[in-house]
Order: structure tokens, then sequence, then C-alpha cells
């Protein structure tokens, strides 16, 4: 049902253990693009669309177009964590979260304090040399030119996140099912619950409260007990 800011806290008061899951949405009020909506990667010119640059055929085929647009759109922020990102940090030093489940790759929720993050789609801070595995860091791969070169061994370094065409980690996945049965609470926000198999994780819960944070409609709304259509960060600060 639709929901106001203060059902939805009176909610995750009487809650004994909550589980969030976030998309894009949850970043984009940091300043960091998402995919779908106007000004979003999708709707953005580039000689290829953004879905094909970020397969890992693209990669390695056209390794230094990627990194082109890797650099340009996926590296060239300063984002801060936002209200959202604070809260629920908060409430995992409170004892009241037992984790952040999300497709974001940007760091945002680590940044904000949250210390247990499932990261589904992998991480922008996580680079390493394809051939000795040494880690590089998201600066490092940001100040360099063309093809990012191992300092080691020479080799081409790939970022730690999970492209088109590739799969998801198996213990993040298994670890956020088991995070997510455990719950007597689960709070959406930020996603259109769009993009499987990640979204396919919500069907994991039995808990008492399905809460639904997000700007648009999403295929979910009807089964949810309390949605609201507005901004994730304007609604957490109000928490």
């Amino acid at each position: 049902m639709t929901a106001t800011t203060e059902q939805l806290r009176e909610a995750v008061e009487k809650a004994k253990t909550i589980v969030f899951f976030g998309g894009a949405g949850v970043s984009t009020e940091s300043g960091i693009p998402d995919f779908r909506s106007v000004d979003g990667l999708y709707h953005q010119k580039y000689d290829y669309p953004p879905e094909t640059i970020l397969s890992h055929r693209f990669f390695l085929q056209h390794t230094e177009e990627f990194y082109k647009f890797y650099r340009d759109k996926l590296l060239s922020h300063d984002a801060k964590p936002n209200a959202a990102h604070k809260k629920l940090a908060e409430w995992e030093q409170q004892g009241r979260l037992n984790a952040v489940i999300t497709q974001n790759i940007d760091g945002l929720h680590q940044a904000a304090g949250s210390k247990k993050v499932l990261e589904l789609h992998g991480s922008i801070l996580r680079n390493y040399c394809m051939d000795c595995g040494k880690f590089h860091s998201a600066a490092y791969i940001r100040d360099t030119r063309g093809l990012p070169r191992c300092e080691a061994c020479g080799g081409l370094i790939k970022p730690d996140v999970v492209l088109y065409e590739e799969a998801l980690d198996n213990d993040v996945m298994e670890e956020a099912v088991r995070c997510i049965r455990e719950a007597d609470m689960m709070i959406i926000g930020g996603t259109s619950l769009a993009v499987y198999p990640a979204a396919g994780l919500i069907h994991y819960f039995r808990g008492n409260t399905l809460a639904l944070v997000n700007r648009d409609e999403t295929p979910l709304d009807a089964r949810a007990d309390l949605v609201l259509h507005d901004k994730i960060g304007e609604v957490f600060s109000a928490l």
C-alpha cells in the first residue's frame, strides 16, 4: 500500500532484524548517474551503448574503448554518502540491520561506515591484474592513460565489477539469500527491480514487512506492505 514516511518509521522501530536491498537510485542523490532515468547512462551518446561497453566481450575485444567509458563515467566523480547511506550505517551500528545488499559498485555504503555490504555487482574500488592478481586502487586506474598495466608484472588490470555476460559471485549470492531469509523486515530502495538475477533475491524474503522506496513504480509495488514513491535520501533523512 502507499505509505507515509511516518508509517515507514514506525515499521522500522518495530522491526528486530532489517535487511536492505538497494540499486542505483540510492547513489543518484550523491551525484552518480543511474542507467535508466532520463539523464542516465543509457540516454547518453557514445559510439556503443553502455550495456555493450560494459560487457565481458567488449572488455576483451575493445579494452581501450572500455576504459575510456569506465574512467569517464564510473570513476570521474567525487561522490559522498547521502542520508540513505548514513542511516543504514547507523542502523547497523545499533544492531538493527543485518546487511546491505547492493547492486551499486561505488563503495559509498562502506564510505558511510557500513561493514556488512554484499556487493552483487562488485566494486570499482577493487582492481586486479589478470596475470599475477596484484591489487590496484581505483585512483591508480583513474590516473593512468590507455590500458592500465600492473606495476608488478605489466599485465592488464581488470576492475572487480561484474560485467554483462559474467556470472554473479556464488558466495555473495548465498550470503545475501541467508541475510534476507533471517530478516523480519526488508527495505528495497532505489531500484527498478529490472536487473536479474539480482532482483530475484527479493523472493527469498519471508519476514513480516516488505517496504519499497523508489521514485517510480516497480513490478513489486502490489506485493509490498509499504510503498513510498519518493527520493530515498529524502525519505531516510526523516527516519
